[in-house]
């Protein structure tokens, strides 16, 4: 069993070649608006920037993709490309009540709906990364205390949770998702206790009522008051994230001490695994419903990392050691699975979409899956460092 981990080792070389060599250079040398500021949605398959509306999502995860490079010691301008990020993305996006508008139009007009919750949590997520462990950005903090304090004091859900979805009648778990990863992020480096208490109360609204009491399953989509939406909707279960819960619950749970929200994790990564994934394309699927069939067979990059990452951080922490081998084996197998839809003609590039018969959707590579890979090989990258 020691050739599953030589086989991740290897797998992990090849990604993190592909990271350092690759993509983070394409990124920032075509994918940053070197012009106007801020960073182009995509990139064509000749390898050219794609003008487009630019959501603040993507300039938000494209500074926390550049502020990790720096973290993982990459040799290119990680700070100069972050410091664009942010420069530009302060300086358009934050409205005057200290939230951020959902997107630019290409004429750099502000969007004019309401900011979405996913939008806010992951432009706390850029200013938590971009600040660091070491604090290198102390400028940050009262931008990321106000729209805290806006979110806590304005956006509250009357049964838990947060309000502002793209449909304010359909409730979604993922912002909180998302919300939960940033509070984590916030707390390890700020002595602000709310980051804490956010943290602790998006766990327990997981736990309450995104997960199905029954069979444990993580849904997306609710009413105002956490129960399933109506009719398909409320029956929608993605395989990605089961995985993306399950990592951020295990890390929640290995700071509080809670050995039953670990079990909880390992219950949402076992419903991802065991039915999430087709066998026959070595993918995981988008979506399927709550009986476990296959919703939609198309396979999304950001779900391959998601796989990858949960099954090393459920691996790290795991003392059977029959058990560990067998995460770090389904790692290798998402790893496997992440390097398919980096195989492009312009090195540092990926596709997005693998339809159900094994075809790729012809489209740019959308900026957006960025996050989730550096993320995944930023825990590999641990992994490897602690296994040595």
């Amino acid at each position: 069993m020691k050739n599953v981990e030589g086989d991740l080792g290897l797998l992990r070389e090849r990604l993190l070649q592909w990271l350092m060599n690759d993509a983070l250079p394409i990124w920032w040398n075509v994918g940053a608006d070197k012009t106007g500021g801020g960073f182009h949605e995509a990139i064509d398959h000749a390898g050219r920037p794609v003008i487009a509306d630019r959501r603040a999502r993507v300039q938000a995860r494209q500074i926390f993709t550049y502020a990790v490079a720096r973290d993982m010691g990459w040799n290119g301008p990680a700070e100069e490309a972050m410091t664009h990020g942010l420069d530009y993305f302060l300086g358009r996006y934050r409205r005057p009540d200290g939230l951020f508008c959902n997107s630019l139009t290409v004429d750099g007009k502000q969007a004019e709906a309401a900011p979405y919750l996913y939008e806010q949590a992951f432009a706390l997520l850029a200013m938590a990364t971009a600040h660091g462990p070491e604090k290198r950005m102390p400028e940050l903090v009262p931008v990321a205390e106000q729209l805290l304090g806006k979110l806590l004091s304005e956006r509250r859900g009357r049964a838990g949770g947060f309000t502002g979805f793209v449909d304010d009648a359909v409730y979604q778990s993922d912002p909180h998702m998302h919300l939960f990863e940033t509070a984590l992020a916030w707390e390890e480096i700020s002595s602000d206790p709310r980051w804490s208490r956010l943290a602790d109360e998006l766990a327990e609204l997981c736990l309450a009522r995104f997960i199905t009491k029954d069979r444990g399953i993580l849904l997306e989509y609710f009413d105002s008051s956490w129960a399933p939406a109506a009719g398909d909707m409320g029956r929608l279960v993605w395989p990605g994230h089961q995985f993306e819960w399950a990592g951020l619950l295990e890390r929640w749970a290995l700071a509080r001490g809670r050995e039953d929200v670990r079990k909880v994790a390992r219950c949402l990564y076992r419903i991802g695994a065991d039915h999430g994934i087709d066998a026959k394309r070595g993918v995981a699927v988008f979506e399927l419903t709550d009986e476990m069939a296959v919703n939609d067979p198309k396979a999304r990059l950001w779900a391959q990392a998601e796989w990858l990452k949960a099954a090393i951080i459920l691996a790290r922490s795991e003392t059977d050691e029959a058990t560990r081998l067998a995460y770090l084996a389904d790692a290798a197998a998402g790893a496997r699975s992440l390097q398919r839809f980096l195989e492009m003609p312009v090195a540092g590039l990926w596709r997005d979409k693998l339809t159900g018969e094994g075809e790729w959707i012809d489209e740019p590579a959308p900026a957006s899956s960025f996050y989730h890979i550096i993320d995944s090989l930023r825990v590999l990258a641990a992994w490897q460092a602690q296994a040595a």
